[in-house]
């Protein structure tokens, strides 16, 4: 593995420029040289990374599902994320675009420091990348160039906000076309859809949640090859519930079906849904339902 504690050391290792800038860099992609077979395969960053890349002959099989990067792609990392890089040998690898890094430490004192951590795509996987359609990638092509003519510009007291300011506003462009992803691709979202409803309705048709408990949400994402991130995301676009709630909605659905069909004391069915306590049981059917486990089983007497 390698690890960058510093905009400077990845400067260094990919034989670029000094950055302008100790805490923050934009890097156009044509300047990097290509990357070898031989060099490390793991990488770990202590900044952000935002990139919007062209990638030829480049694809990764993900699933069933093949996705190619010769379209316009923008994806993002956190600090303290672990990448790899998988290279064809027999290819040598083409690219074009901008990467930009921060390092949280430009960040101090703004607003940005706090709301950025509150977008969900610095989580995502590598298939769950924001593919661009031609119109989309012009507008954030315009707003890094806008970064990069600040960024080149001698440093003052208003560097900091106005790159912020443009860092923002690119953030906020990227939330609204995920968006856009999450219902264009109909089919294959739908898709999803189904398989986290034939995972969840084969998880509580097992009687044996006392031993198995409910399943979380990171298991689920990991049954579905999705980052948690991503498939909370997906969901509250197309359903208006996170997975969370779509996992406490099948379990309330197992709730009712043993209270109106079975003759099961509500102690008894608390314990068979993985509850320790009869009231912690009671509460969460009440809070989810308006009404207590015994006031809905009176409804089928």
């Amino acid at each position: 593995m390698k690890h960058f504690r510093t905009i400077n050391e990845f400067h260094q290792f990919r034989q670029l420029p000094q950055p302008r800038h100790p805490l923050i860099s934009v890097i156009n992609i044509d300047a990097i040289k290509h990357l070898h077979t031989d060099e490390p395969l793991t990488l770990l960053l202590d900044f952000y990374c935002i990139a919007i890349k062209r990638i030829s002959n480049f694809k990764v099989k993900y699933g069933q599902q093949q996705y190619d990067f010769d379209n316009g792609i923008m994806s993002f990392m956190a600090p303290n994320q672990v990448y790899s890089i998988v290279l064809d040998k027999n290819e040598k690898l083409k690219q074009s675009g901008w990467v930009i890094f921060i390092h949280p430490d430009f960040l101090w004192n703004t607003t940005l420091a706090q709301t950025i951590k509150q977008y969900d795509f610095w989580d995502y996987f590598v298939n769950e990348a924001l593919f661009l359609s031609e119109k989309e990638e012009a507008t954030v092509t315009n707003i890094i160039q806008n970064i990069q003519q600040e960024y080149c510009s001698n440093i003052d007291r208003f560097t900091k906000k106005i790159i912020t300011s443009h860092v923002e506003n690119l953030l906020n462009y990227a939330e609204r076309f995920y968006h856009r992803q999450f219902i264009t691709r109909e089919k294959t979202n739908h898709q999803i859809l189904e398989r986290l409803e034939k995972l969840l309705t084969r998880h509580f048709a097992d009687d044996n949640l006392t031993i198995k408990g409910l399943p979380s949400v990171k298991y689920v994402s990991e049954q579905l090859n999705l980052s948690p991130g991503y498939l909370s995301s997906l969901l509250r676009v197309l359903t208006g519930q996170n997975t969370q709630q779509h996992i406490h909605g099948k379990l309330i659905e197992k709730a009712k079906e043993k209270l109106s069909a079975t003759n099961l004391s509500v102690s008894e069915i608390a314990y068979e849904l993985g509850f320790e306590h009869l009231q912690s049981f009671s509460k969460f059917f009440k809070t989810k339902t308006e009404m207590s486990p015994l006031e809905f089983r009176k409804k089928f007497n």
